[in-house]
């Protein structure tokens, strides 16, 4: 019987056929825990587990067109705020670990400090979105695909103008999914010192 062990090469020699094999089991164990940890921390039910998220965020986003609408399409906390590509998400799952941390400190514990702190939270978001051309919001929404027929007048008017200027989707949507803090932005209404949700008017009908 022919041996295998001249064609094997020298580490597997030196550690055994054995000990490779578990080692593969082992690897492939590992990597599926891995993954699967990081699966659990990419859905809405973890994103709201601690209270400040279900208490502040969460609850405005289930104001608008992102959480129910007459398509029943939703557009989830990971589908805004986490990379789908692997590479960025693992950069995104590290940067997260700072909100752990304030988390455990309790900076943002009480609506108080959450509102105190809005615009700076609110900050981080949109500069991240912005440097990378507004990439969650691409997943779906495509500047190619658009029918400026189906949109708003504002939007259908807008839209050719904003792509021909460079513009990204954060630059003029912000307060899409969320309470916009006192800042000066030409889409939303003035309420009490912070920016109602607005998403356009519906075209008018001329038949009429």
């Amino acid at each position: 019987m022919m041996s295998l062990e001249k064609y094997m090469p020298a580490w597997l020699k030196r550690i055994g056929l054995v000990s490779a094999l578990l080692l593969f089991v082992a690897g492939i164990v590992f990597w599926g825990g891995f993954n699967w940890a990081l699966e659990a921390t990419n859905k809405e039910s973890f994103c709201i587990s601690c209270h400040e998220m279900e208490e502040n965020v969460f609850k405005e986003y289930q104001n608008t067109i992102h959480y129910t609408n007459r398509t029943g399409v939703r557009a989830t906390c990971p589908d805004c705020h986490v990379p789908k590509e692997w590479g960025p998400k693992m950069i995104r799952k590290i940067q997260a670990s700072n909100e752990v941390l304030h988390k455990i400190l309790g900076t943002i514990d009480t609506p108080e400090k959450f509102n105190k702190k809005r615009h700076e939270l609110a900050q981080h978001e949109w500069d991240r979105m912005k440097s990378t051309d507004s990439r969650e919001c691409r997943n779906c929404h495509r500047y190619d695909y658009m029918d400026y027929t189906e949109q708003g007048n504002r939007a259908a008017r807008t839209h050719p103008v904003a792509f021909d200027q460079g513009k990204t989707c954060i630059d003029c949507h912000k307060g899409i999914a969320h309470q916009l803090p006192a800042i000066d932005q030409h889409i939303g209404k003035q309420n009490e010192g912070a920016v109602e949700i607005s998403h356009g008017d519906k075209p008018k009908d001329e038949s009429k």
